[in-house]
């Protein structure tokens, strides 16, 4: 008897637990019950950005820094420093340590062929890479206003 009562009070123990609803209430199953907040203005990007710099023309890409600025400059040897310098090594030659396992080597950044390029077309090799020559894509690594920088350390080097 004993055991029988034990049994039923368990088992209405346990129709009573399973028998809370407030899980068929919760706000993910109606999520659009309630009115959208109002995004700040800004949230979206609806011009620039990434996506505007990748399908742009490497002719129509312009710095909005001043790439004579020594401060621009200075900021440019740091990222090169962080990003760059393990593959092209520290005079911009091609020597760097990780670089010198590769075939083909890494470009020499001070060459008549890099410094001719357009300021655009450098962006570009920077942020999204060379494939076939190893260069990696640093546009999810390196803002844009770093990779602007860096260009203008580049041309520095090159124009001595």
């Amino acid at each position: 008897m004993k055991a029988r009562a034990l049994f039923l009070l368990i088992f209405a123990l346990f129709l009573t637990a399973c028998n809370d609803w407030r899980m068929w209430e919760t706000p993910a199953v109606r999520p659009h019950e309630e009115e959208l907040l109002v995004m700040p203005e800004g949230t979206v990007p609806v011009s620039g950005g990434e996506a505007f710099h990748r399908l742009a023309d490497a002719g129509s890409l312009l710095s909005p820094l001043a790439m004579n600025d020594p401060a621009v400059v200075r900021a440019g040897e740091t990222g090169y420093g962080y990003y760059c310098i393990q593959c092209h090594g520290k005079y911009l030659d091609g020597n760097g340590t990780v670089g010198q396992s590769f075939q083909p080597l890494p470009t020499d950044l001070r060459s008549q062929g890099v410094q001719a390029q357009a300021n655009g077309m450098l962006f570009k090799t920077v942020s999204y890479g060379i494939p076939d020559k190893r260069q990696p894509a640093l546009a999810t690594t390196v803002s844009v206003e770093e990779r602007w920088q860096i260009i203008a350390y580049i041309r520095s080097q090159g124009r001595r």
